[in-house]
């Protein structure tokens, strides 16, 4: 879904297949979520404040699905049309298993758009004087050496704002 990057068709898909919470993303649980997706981690949906509509993310990837197959059948009905059946039941076979093996990847890929985005809307909320793009990874290694030297829940913020002010 690279190409999806910034765009409104982007923000309206993941309106269209995730829930989200009303609730603000505690600082901590922001932190946790920056650390994780930074490493290439899953994040927690939960700790966000999102889930995915199933239903929805099927519809969604089916359209997508078609858009892509529809051509590709159109090109190769023609060849098919000529071969022994029998290839026509093994490609229908092994369309049919990619469709839903790739449904796989886009359910990762797509969880990852949308904790990405929950990150982004809550980073301006807590960090709102530090772009995301810039300190993301310097606030993870602030983080990370909050936990080496085991900082309070209750003093992780001003720990993380001084030393930010610090850098």
């Amino acid at each position: 879904m690279k190409f999806l990057e910034n765009t409104k068709l982007k923000d309206k898909i993941l309106g269209f297949v995730f829930k989200t919470s009303k609730q603000p993303i505690r600082f901590k649980d922001l932190l946790v979520a920056n650390a994780y997706h930074n490493e290439g981690m899953h994040v927690d949906p939960e700790k966000l404040g999102f889930r995915m509509i199933i239903k929805n993310a099927y519809i969604v990837y089916t359209v997508v699905s078609l858009i892509v197959l529809i051509p590709l059948l159109a090109l190769t009905h023609a060849l098919f049309e000529h071969i022994d059946f029998h290839a026509s039941i093994i490609g229908t076979v092994l369309i049919t298993s990619a469709f839903f093996i790739v449904f796989q990847y886009f359910h990762s890929c797509i969880k990852d758009k949308m904790a990405k985005s929950r990150i982004k809307e809550a980073w301006t909320i807590h960090f709102p004087y530090f772009s995301y793009d810039k300190y993301s990874k310097k606030v993870e290694e602030i983080f990370n050496e909050a936990m080496k030297k085991e900082v309070k829940k209750n003093d992780l913020q001003s720990y993380v704002m001084g030393k930010l002010a610090e850098a």
